[in-house]
């Protein structure tokens, strides 16, 4: 999740279980600007934008029906890292996974995407599998200026999403240690993170399940609330519905128009959004950054700096 602190969206204080390479920064959901038929999703990771952990299982998943679980899951899976002339060298897989086996920790499913190498300097690798296309690799921060991520990239048709009219995505960072997944790390909507002020807190929502956020997590939020907005209870109810914040998920109805909290751009201002959510409209963060250097064709996001 998030990297940076400020004083009403408080993001991440350290990373997940201590290694900064189980860390989900961002998660975007948005039409291709090139063909509308065409949604890209955008899963960012390690603030370090070094090799990502090859004990991990990185995911994408899709709600399809409304039932708050995995229907469709793409799974990245990364090698060892290996030293190379200019920096680490490390490869990808890349498994799709529908319905059940969508809901499994490893990364099930079939593989689309067999050995691609990661992109650690500014010249992507571009892949291309049937329908779908991939990358991987170090990129530019869209939503922090002059820092860099590992983004993980999925552009596919629009109507293979099912979307009737909308779906719910997420995303989840687990790692297999002692023969156990942990799940480590989640991000749906932007700086969640920064709503648990413990650490015990975090670490529960983390290796949690969208089906079960509202009732765990709904009363914490309304106080919340209260604290730095002045909400009332029924006012903090009504904002929480009204962007959908529990559960945790990104809705993306790709019939209307696509804009934070529907789906979520690279040029979205989640920061002004996010200050006026928790203060009640109080206190903006406007300008805290506009990406100078997208791309306007896959990956979008700019040349690492």
């Amino acid at each position: 999740m998030e990297h940076v602190s400020t004083d009403f969206t408080g993001l991440r204080r350290d990373a997940p279980l201590g290694d900064p390479r189980l860390d989900l920064c961002d998660l975007y959901v948005f039409p291709s600007p090139k063909d509308p038929g065409r949604t890209a999703l955008i899963l960012t990771a390690n603030p370090n934008a070094d090799a990502l952990h090859p004990d991990a299982v990185y995911r994408i998943a899709i709600d399809n029906d409304g039932d708050l679980r995995n229907d469709i899951a793409f799974n990245f899976v990364f090698s060892d890292p290996s030293a190379g002339l200019s920096g680490p060298r490390q490869w990808v897989d890349v498994y799709l996974a529908l319905q059940a086996e969508a809901r499994v920790d490893a990364a099930a499913g079939s593989r689309i995407f067999g050995d691609r190498e990661v992109s650690f300097d500014g010249g992507p690798h571009i892949w291309q599998s049937g329908s779908f296309t991939f990358f991987a690799g170090a990129r530019s921060d869209a939503s922090f200026a002059d820092s860099r991520v590992i983004a993980m990239a999925v552009e596919l048709p629009t109507a293979y999403l099912g979307a009737a009219p909308d779906v719910r995505i997420w995303a989840r960072c687990s790692l297999l240690r002692d023969g156990t997944w942990v799940h480590a790390d989640r991000v749906g909507h932007p700086w969640v993170s920064g709503f648990f002020a413990s650490d015990d807190d975090l670490a529960e929502y983390s290796a949690g399940e969208p089906n079960r956020d509202r009732a765990r997590w709904m009363g914490h939020l309304i106080d919340l609330l209260a604290d730095t907005g002045d909400y009332t209870r029924e006012e903090a109810i009504e904002a929480i519905e009204a962007e959908g914040t529990l559960p945790d998920v990104l809705t993306y109805n790709p019939s209307a128009p696509v804009r934070y909290p529907n789906g979520r751009t690279l040029t979205d201002d989640v920061a002004d959004y996010r200050s006026k959510f928790l203060t009640n409209g109080q206190q903006g963060l406007s300008g805290l950054n506009t990406p100078d250097d997208l791309l306007p064709e896959f990956p979008y996001l700019g040349t690492p700096r």
